[in-house]
């Protein structure tokens, strides 16, 4: 197969939770321009329906938005019932989407169980949902989005302001999602489900950046010496969904400018 085959998407119906967002825009972007079908779900219909339409303009129709309600079952399985019969299968599912609650060691337990359902619950669920339609046609491509925080720890010295700080559940969840992939790496194999994890580094928002007291902080870091771009999450993600990756599954990506490395 050349090259350019393995890349393609053309013909793939690919769903994105959270994939009107910071990162969740520029997977979704990809995926289109490699030629999949994008739904772009979140509880947010009216942003994922204005994504979409951006998306769709560059990429001649291939983007829709849809509600998507990762925190139930039954929404989840509504969601992708009608993905499913307008199109007919499901062949990629990222999940970038996420909710969180509390701050500190100090949190409430029902705030640390909310933070761990936010991120490693909805994932479990919509995995869950989605084999029904990926085992059918015996091949499916399962990422799932979790985090450098998932390997080691934010450096307290880094995140002196609160409003910055990561949560102690979030990077457990976010650990959690990483050996999820793995196991169901391993028991979705038979069904020619492949299941994978990319661990975004530091990807500030627009808004975060204007901080520039924490940017220096953030970038010291890094070993590149900076912080990552959103069209940076594009290419692995294209690569994983699509048969370049046929051989790949149960792997952790650290796109995080070497932020793990040290």
């Amino acid at each position: 197969m050349p090259l350019t085959e393995m890349f393609s998407l053309d013909g793939k119906v690919a769903v994105v939770t959270g994939g009107a967002g910071h990162l969740g825009y520029p997977i979704s972007l990809a995926l289109a321009e490699a030629g999949a079908k994008v739904y772009i779900g979140s509880t947010n219909y009216e942003k994922c329906c204005a994504a979409a339409a951006g998306i769709s303009q560059k990429t001649d129709g291939k983007a829709k938005g849809v509600l998507i309600d990762i925190r139930s079952t039954e929404a989840i399985q509504k969601s992708f019932a009608d993905i499913a019969l307008e199109t007919g299968k499901i062949d990629i599912l990222v999940n970038n989407a996420f909710y969180s609650s509390g701050q500190g060691l100090d949190m409430a337990e029902r705030d640390w169980q909310a933070g761990l359902d936010g991120t490693a619950g909805s994932v479990f669920r919509t995995t869950r949902e989605v084999v029904t339609y990926m085992e059918k046609a015996q091949a499916g491509s399962i990422i799932n989005i979790a985090s450098m925080y998932g390997l080691v720890s934010p450096d307290p010295a880094v995140y002196p302001k609160p409003e910055y700080a990561n949560p102690p559940n979030y990077g457990a969840g976010k650990a959690a999602v990483i050996q999820f992939s793995r196991y169901a790496a391993c028991h979705l194999a038979p069904k020619g489900i492949r299941v994978n994890s990319v661990s975004p580094g530091p990807f500030p928002t627009i808004q975060v950046q204007n901080d520039q007291e924490f940017m220096a902080a953030l970038e010291k870091k890094v070993p590149l010496g900076r912080i990552g771009r959103p069209q940076e999450i594009k290419g692995i993600i294209v690569f994983l969904a699509s048969e370049a990756a046929s051989y790949v599954t149960g792997a952790n990506f650290c796109v995080d400018g070497g932020w793990t490395a040290w």
